[in-house]
């Protein structure tokens, strides 16, 4: 099993910034193949917000292009996401997901999803 740890959102003015944080904490990990973020608005369903590959490809909604940047440390089995230029509509529950784990000879191609952090954007 993983366990993806999250840390960063809060609250931030329109225009402002927040980053987000997730690792997966599992020492035997050898190598995630997939990390990203989503997103859950009230009354709304789930989001992809942006994601990223073990390779570095990256993938964003149009919503958050050129304002939120999504990066990984392989090393550390982590992935952030800088957000810039916020907006009341991104105030929303965010999840950190982890898709197709590799441990020791073994594949583990279950999605894990941490617990969510609050962003709420607002003046």
């Amino acid at each position: 099993q993983v366990q993806l740890v999250e840390s960063g959102g809060g609250l931030a003015q329109p225009g402002g910034s927040l980053r987000l944080s997730c690792v997966a904490s599992n020492e035997r990990i050898v190598r995630i193949n997939v990390m990203g973020w989503y997103r859950q608005a009230p009354g709304k369903q789930r989001e992809l917000v942006a994601v990223i590959s073990r390779g570095g490809s990256k993938n964003y909604d149009d919503s958050v292009k050129g304002r939120f940047t999504i990066s990984t440390d392989n090393a550390k089995n982590s992935v952030s996401l800088q957000m810039n230029s916020l907006k009341p509509e991104d105030t929303a529950v965010y999840y950190c997901n982890a898709v197709g784990i590799w441990y020791e000879g073994v594949f583990d191609n279950n999605a894990y999803w941490g617990q969510g952090t609050q962003v709420t954007v607002s003046s």
